[in-house]
């Protein structure tokens, strides 16, 4: 017995080194502890479309998302919804919940389907298009994943992008990624990361996992970062001058272009992490809609806090607008809250909230 219980230390002592080891030699391990997080990673992503059917098809029998909904959306709610979102007229939706079962942690899509007519944020499947961009869904085989969505009817900035990253030690990692174009001009990137590297969020028993992170294209990132780092108190994990891949590569952008590549997250997080591209010697596209609801694209994202107070004083000592002051509400994707909004300085709308009941 006494033997079991040394050979059971010893691998679990071999067990954290390896883990300790493999973080040290990932340029995105977190740095600091989730105890010093002010704002928590990536909850909840919204999505406004015209389209359920063309939606589910894409997160749901792509992506492998489960669905929840229609949930129950009554008068009341809708209209607290709409002040909280800055949402202004007499349009409604229906609201679902898009979420990957057996993969704790990643973030979910509150898919809002309109009754009515509105423009994209983009006009275009253009990388160069400023506001947000893509999600990221990482999994454990990215090339059946590419046919997958191919096959489904779903097509891509590119062809699948297999390319390498280097570690800290120098030693180099293999990328497979693939910029796919789904419903409302927002795209969905399937990616997988080689060679022992731990995936870029959790994945389920089939190797699915996402959303995981989100992306917007972006100008002025020093201003833009500064927000995330200093009024919602995260940590600025990767901040790169890259040179694209060009025609070749999964952005599909111009060949020479360089951009800014920054990753921001969550104080000890894993996941659900932002990340911020900043073309530096090519204009970006203003495609002159408003990256907001009930424009449709990626219109919201929204964030467990452990204090909002401190939260939006922070943003008012930054200037930072806030949209609506705190309101507590049952809603139905986030459970009984305390919530807020503020404004970004790119215009794109952030939620906040702490839970006042059991996590959804």
């Amino acid at each position: 017995m006494k033997m079991l219980a040394t050979l059971l230390s010893l691998c679990f002592t071999l067990l954290f080194t390896q883990t300790i080891l493999a973080d040290t030699n990932d340029a995105l391990a977190p740095k600091s502890s989730p105890a010093d997080a002010l704002t928590e990673q990536l909850h909840t992503i919204t999505v406004t479309t015209a389209s359920l059917e063309e939606s589910l098809l894409f997160y749901r029998d792509g992506m492998g998302l489960s669905l929840e909904g229609p949930l129950a959306l009554d008068a009341d709610t809708l209209a607290l919804q709409k002040r909280l979102w800055g949402v202004e007229g007499d349009i409604k939706w229906n609201l679902y919940r898009l979420y990957r079962k057996g993969a704790e942690g990643a973030a979910q899509i509150r898919l809002l389907v309109l009754n009515q007519a509105t423009p994209a944020m983009h006009k275009t499947w253009s990388a160069l298009e400023l506001g947000p961009f893509s999600m990221g869904f990482p999994n454990g085989d990215q090339i059946n994943q590419d046919k997958k969505l191919r096959k489904l009817g779903f097509g891509a900035l590119n062809e699948i992008e297999i390319y390498e990253v280097p570690r800290p030690d120098k030693s180099r990692y293999p990328i497979h990624e693939t910029i796919f174009n789904g419903p409302d001009f927002v795209h969905g990137v399937g990616i997988f990361r080689g060679d022992g590297m731990s995936q870029l969020g959790p994945i389920d028993n089939n190797k699915l996992g996402g959303p995981a992170y989100s992306a917007q294209v972006i100008e002025n990132s020093d201003k833009v970062l500064a927000f995330y780092t200093d009024v919602l108190g995260m940590e600025l994990r990767s901040d790169r001058i890259w040179k694209s891949a060009g025609s070749k590569g999964a952005l599909n952008v111009p060949d020479g272009t360089v951009f800014r590549f920054s990753i921001v997250y969550a104080k000890g997080a894993k996941s659900g992490h932002m990340l911020f591209v900043d073309y530096q010697n090519v204009d970006a596209i203003d495609p002159g809609v408003a990256p907001r609801i009930p424009n449709r694209g990626i219109g919201l994202w929204t964030y467990p806090v452990k204090n909002l107070d401190e939260v939006l004083a922070r943003a008012q000592k930054a200037e930072i607008e806030i949209l609506h002051a705190p309101v507590i509400y049952n809603s139905p994707t986030l459970g009984k809250v305390r919530v807020a909004s503020i404004v970004a300085p790119n215009n794109f709308v952030i939620e906040l909230f702490e839970r006042k009941d059991s996590q959804i």
